[in-house]
């Protein structure tokens, strides 16, 4: 509907009104512009000008394809809830002297920039070193860390060192507030897509549900046999690769085992990563921002068309290596052929070599 309401312009509208009034008061004197006609026509176009725009507000937001203000409301109606910002979490490891130190619940840890991270619970010094689980203070990727990174103690305690590293597994789970388009998307599949009790769509409503970090998913019945689902996600705004950690799954699989029918056996997994390494040769120009928008196509590219299981076609690859800004010319070297992934593997970025 909001496509279809055409709003007519202030110019417009005070044309129409003057010529209302001079039509209805039969004298061609109230045309002028210092004349009653053409005062009244202005303040009136102006009030008009006002009801149009709200009335453009009430189209935008009666449906939820294009509502903003009252997108809430219409997700309130088919209870789609917009996924809450997370807060990454793991382990960490510290040194410590003599068995027995206690490093309690509740001690604060912090990262170089700033970022803090608290213990969730006391942790005691055996055989030299204390592993306690870690939550990230901050909410969002910012808490995500890599096994090994060192976080320092805000506060000293006697007998544990003053920094220690995140273990193994690292510290992970934290995501951003759900992006508004894509929590537009999730109302819309529930519309469009209503639930059916296993269907093959709610796995893939459910799994994107869990987190707003998840991107992608792909549910595979009976994969593993009659009554089973395994649901393959990626997480591409996370990670590099955008495969999930083994604690991603884990919380996933946890998630999905709630959801599922009982009937039905959920196996929840990430796709085997299989990086595609390209070649380039004769680009022109061949500058760093051709090459950056070379990759920056290759990447969405990847992002668009590629599943477990499935084929990245040649032809698209030399289509999105065109369509970069600057690019007049190219020979793709590698890949030769169109990518085929092998069920559970999915095809990833891995680097461009210029030649």
């Amino acid at each position: 509907m909001a496509s279809d309401f055409s709003r007519p312009t202030l110019t417009a509208l005070i044309g129409r009104i003057a010529a209302e009034l001079v039509a209805r008061l039969g004298s061609t004197e109230f045309s002028l512009r210092r004349s009653l006609a053409g005062v009244l026509s202005r303040v009136i176009a102006e009030v008009a000008n006002s009801l149009y725009a709200f009335i453009g507000v009430v189209a935008r937001e009666l449906l939820p394809d294009t509502a903003v203000l009252l997108l809430a409301r219409h997700a309130g109606i088919w209870k789609i809830d917009r996924i809450a910002a997370t807060y990454a979490g793991g382990s960490f490891t510290i040194a410590g002297s003599p068995d027995g130190v206690v490093l309690p619940a509740g001690q604060v840890l912090r990262r170089t920039d700033g970022i803090e991270f608290t213990v969730q619970a006391d942790g005691v010094v055996a055989l030299g070193t204390v592993t306690v689980p870690l939550l990230c203070s901050t909410a969002g990727i910012t808490g995500n860390m890599d096994a090994g990174a060192p976080l320092a103690l805000v506060s000293p305690v006697a007998g544990l060192a003053g920094t220690g590293t995140v273990a193994a597994g690292g510290l992970t789970g934290g995501a951003e507030t759900e992006d508004i388009e894509a929590w537009r998307a999730r109302i819309l599949d529930r519309i469009r897509q209503p639930p059916h009790g296993g269907k093959e769509t709610d796995y893939d409503t459910w799994i994107r549900a869990y987190s707003a970090a998840v991107t992608r998913s792909w549910p595979a019945p009976q994969e593993a046999g009659l009554g089973t689902v395994n649901v393959r996600f990626m997480m591409d705004d996370t990670y590099p690769d955008g495969i999930p950690l083994p604690a991603d799954v884990a919380a996933a699989q946890t998630y999905m085992d709630i959801q599922r029918p009982v009937t039905a056996e959920v196996f929840v997994g990430a796709p085997n990563a299989v990086p595609i390494a390209f070649e380039i040769a004769g680009l022109q120009p061949d500058t760093p921002a051709v090459r950056t928008a070379i990759a920056v196509e290759l990447r969405d590219l990847i992002r668009r068309e590629t599943k477990p299981g499935g084929t990245l076609l040649i032809s698209h690859i030399r289509e999105a290596i065109s369509n970069a800004a600057g690019e007049s010319d190219h020979v793709l070297v590698t890949p030769a052929a169109n990518v085929v992934s092998a069920l559970g593997d999915i095809s990833t970025f891995g680097d461009i070599t210029w030649t």
